[in-house]
């Protein structure tokens, strides 16, 4: 089994902006409840459909697989709750990690968070300046939760 151990950030600041290199991502979800989810997602010319356990803590099993991207728009247009999650990720290194940066597109347009994935919940890591609140556990923050109730309908409450 497959761990994802991932802490989620809120921005502080534009620091971030034409760092690493950016993606546009399509996502939508099959599944989406407390115990499981799975996603289908389109990254640039890659597709995966991601099946993830309920999360404990900043982890959660996690199983990824290459898909046709085809099927993945088929997946994405016919099957999966709507609307999708639509947003342009940026990879950015720091410190020997790696950061997510995702600005949100659509309904979720304003929403910008940062992401690091981790070997251990425990493990040290360097924040960049540009790093503000955390929000893991946060559930308004899971993409998941962004199909149901996008930030344009909460972020006054953020």
């Amino acid at each position: 089994m497959g761990i994802e151990i991932e802490r989620k950030f809120l921005l502080a600041g534009d620091g971030w902006r034409g760092l690493g290199t950016p993606t546009l991502m399509r996502q939508g979800y099959l599944v989406a409840d407390a115990v499981r989810t799975v996603r289908v997602r389109i990254e640039g010319e890659r597709a995966v459909i991601t099946v993830k356990g309920k999360s404990t803590g900043a982890s959660r099993g996690e199983w990824e697989y290459d898909i046709p991207v085809p099927d993945a728009a088929e997946l994405l247009d016919g099957l999966c709750e709507q609307p999708l999650v639509e947003k342009v990720r940026h990879r950015i290194e720091h410190a020997g990690h790696v950061w997510e940066v995702d600005e949100f597109l659509g309904l979720n347009a304003g929403l910008v968070v940062a992401e690091i994935e981790l070997g251990a919940e425990d493990e040290a890591f360097d924040k960049p300046d540009w790093i503000g609140r955390e929000v893991t556990g946060d559930k308004r923050y899971y993409n998941s939760s962004l199909i149901r109730h996008p930030y344009s309908a909460w972020k006054d409450e953020a």
